[in-house]
């Protein structure tokens, strides 16, 4: 029997967390799910994929086990207090994506005996290539079938309460790090002489290939970096060259800065 899911909000990351959910191998997904979203015609495309959508989020948590809380930090008030006479803390997990929102937070508008579960995915999950960190707690039941359920859209790791936040920078901020780089190594292409659609394909795929050298082998990536640059070479010659204009410190200053700004938002 399929697991009923809702996913209440549909906005970029919970459009992306259904279109994942509803890709699995040979088209034959071990969910259903529904999305919801208050002008439902944003998310009616989802439709095309088997998903079902709708503005009511009292139909959506009546039907499901599983609701992931994807809305707004100042959304969520208002959506908990609509939902909260359908609850049951016997039958629901909850689990939330919602940034610097704790679990005891949440668990003061429902009420106690909720096992809640705090995730952070990224948009990659539309395509099942997620990196999703997920809290460590208490909830053994619950969290095994959070871990099941991201690990089908992706690689999830567990970790402890105080990096949930740093997860968002390095994991979700992270999917738009790597695209500005790959962007400005498109633009270098076309700069040395291919046209624009041609210089963004090598680039993603080269990205893609040396995120994959990294997640098979599990080595360092200097130890693929010294694969590539010989004596006199022009692959050091780059790097040097770039790393005198300052990339890994503009990478690791942006990361700290997004970090603290979401350690200031609360």
């Amino acid at each position: 029997m399929k697991k009923e899911i809702a996913i209440l909000g549909g906005g970029n990351l919970g459009t992306a967390l259904a279109e994942g959910l509803a890709r699995t191998e040979q088209n034959r997904s071990k969910y259903n799910v529904t999305v919801t979203r208050r002008n439902v015609k944003l998310i009616r495309h989802l439709e095309d994929k088997g998903i079902h959508v709708t503005d009511d989020n009292i139909e959506a948590a009546q039907n499901a086990d599983v609701l992931i809380l994807a809305v707004q930090p100042t959304q969520i008030e208002g959506l908990i207090n609509e939902i909260k006479e359908i609850l049951d803390p016997e039958r629901h997990t909850l689990i939330s994506t919602i940034t610097g929102l704790k679990d005891e937070e949440i668990a003061a508008l429902t009420g106690p005996g909720f096992p809640i579960i705090r995730v952070m995915p990224n948009t990659a999950a539309a395509i099942n290539q997620s990196m999703t960190c997920i809290e460590k707690t208490s909830h053994e039941a619950a969290e095994e079938t959070t871990v099941e359920l991201f690990e089908s859209l992706g690689r999830t790791l567990l970790i402890e309460t105080e990096l949930m936040q740093a997860s968002t920078v390095l994991g979700a901020c992270g999917i738009a790090f790597f695209l500005r780089y790959i962007r400005a190594a498109s633009q270098g292409g076309i700069e040395v002489g291919f046209h624009a659609e041609d210089a963004q394909l090598i680039a993603a795929q080269t990205a893609l290939g040396a995120s994959g050298l990294l997640l098979e082998s599990g080595g360092h990536p200097e130890q693929e970096i010294d694969k590539v640059t010989t004596p006199k070479g022009c692959t050091i010659a780059g790097l040097n060259e770039m790393e005198h204009n300052g990339l890994s410190s503009a990478l690791i200053k942006g990361i700290k800065t997004s970090y603290e700004m979401i350690a200031n938002i609360r």
